[in-house]
């Protein structure tokens, strides 16, 4: 035990290197996904994370839009606690045959318009976990999906491409069923 202490000691960490800075791309991306939604809500973006059954992979890279280094907040992204305050239910991983109801409910709970982000291979196909026992299916086979973001999981800037592209391609006054 002593000798391991030691070693733990002098050792360095084994981490990986932190991404180079890429502060203007994000930044500039961030910016235009905040542009996007006040042109076409007249508002802030609010996102209402729903996960449906997944390995928390997609849950981590879609928290880290909040963390210092993204920070989507000072853009105007907000995440919510209430569907009913959401223009966007983001969706994570299978759906699970005990979350098939409550997804269903959270879709008719969220006001018009809405769009719903299937984000993850697991979202879009179930993933590694089709076919499973107590897997209902993909996103899309329980409620109608706008934009399914590929990935697994996909990175926060795939996110931010994935939320600009939906709001350049949603006319200004669409909504969904």
């Amino acid at each position: 035990m002593r000798k391991l202490l030691f070693q733990s000691l002098f050792r360095p960490p084994l981490t990986e290197q932190a991404p180079l800075p890429d502060d203007t791309a994000v930044t500039e991306l961030a910016t235009a996904v905040g542009r996007a939604a006040r042109r076409h809500l007249g508002r802030s973006l609010s996102i209402r994370e729903v996960d449906a059954g997944s390995c928390n992979g997609c849950e981590l890279e879609i928290h880290a839009l909040n963390n210092a280094y993204y920070d989507i907040e000072r853009f105007g992204l907000k995440f919510v606690a209430s569907p009913r305050h959401a223009d966007v239910l983001m969706v994570t991983g299978p759906v699970t045959k005990n979350m098939r109801d409550a997804l269903e409910r959270t879709y008719h709970a969220t006001p018009n318009p809405k769009w719903v982000v299937a984000v993850g291979d697991c979202a879009r196909d179930g993933g590694c976990f089709a076919g499973s026992y107590a897997v209902a299916g993909g996103v899309s086979q329980v409620v109608p999906v706008d934009l399914h973001i590929p990935g697994c999981p996909p990175s926060p800037t795939m996110v931010l491409q994935g939320l600009l592209a939906l709001l350049d391609r949603a006319a200004p006054n669409a909504t969904s069923a």
